[in-house]
Formats: C-alpha cells, structure tokens, sequence
C-alpha cells in the first residue's frame, strides 16, 4: 500500500548512505534520512507544532553518497515522494508497522542555513583549433 506524499520537516539524525551490488550494473545507492515532519499552526507568540511525525526516508539516487554530505541534522527539507506501509516482526515476535516514504526528490529549504560554499566550476577544456 503507497499513498503520494509531500511535506516539508527537519531532518533529525546524520544522514545514511548505503551502496547495495546490481549484478554486473552499477550498484544501487541509498540515502536515508530520519526527518520530522512538523504541522505548525500561527499563533500568538510565533507558531506551535500541532501533530508532527517522524519518519524514515529512502532515496533511491545515484549520487546519494554526495548527497550525504550535503544533507546536515537540523536542515529544513521538503520531501516529494510516496508514503509507504512496511510490516514486520518484532524480535518478541509481535507484530509491528512502520510507514516510511519512498523519495523522488528531497530539495533543501533555505531555513536554518547559515552558509553557503559553492565550489569554483571547473573549466571546460579549450576547444582546439580547427586544422587547415
């Protein structure tokens, strides 16, 4: 069972990078992330978070391992994807539920940044001459 999904929360724990083998194709990259998502509700004296949650977060991307190095705890995040049910076995043998999202995109949100460092883009080589 999947439902669609998009919200936008904070990213709880230092996130994961996980590489798993494919065969002979190139092996299949992961990034899990553990994010809260909050529903903040204005009020008085700035907002109040009313009925957030947690949630485990799987993006299925092949520069996942870069992306795990960008991606900090505390970072405001929105997350596009599909929520889904994963049932499972407790070690006392009980059953358990846990509902994780499945990610097509995860972007950063520019709250709680306190810097940006671009990296110089490296130059194209010098296109030869053409010959006579």
């Amino acid at each position: 069972m999947s439902t669609n999904f998009i919200n936008e929360g904070n990213i709880g724990s230092a996130p994961e990078f996980h590489e798993y083998p494919n065969g002979n194709e190139e092996p299949r990259r992961v990034l899990r992330l553990n994010v809260y998502f909050d529903n903040p509700i204005p009020g008085k004296d700035g907002y109040e978070d009313r009925g957030g949650f947690w949630r485990p977060v799987d993006w299925w991307h092949r520069d996942a391992e870069h992306f795990a190095t960008l991606f900090q705890k505390g970072m405001r995040v929105v997350v596009l994807g599909r929520e889904e049910r994963d049932d499972w076995t407790d070690e006392q043998n009980n059953p358990r539920t846990t509902y994780r999202i499945n990610a097509r995109g995860v972007g950063i949100l520019p709250y709680r940044i306190e810097a940006v460092t671009l990296s110089p883009k490296q130059a194209a080589a010098e296109p030869s001459p053409p010959s006579e």
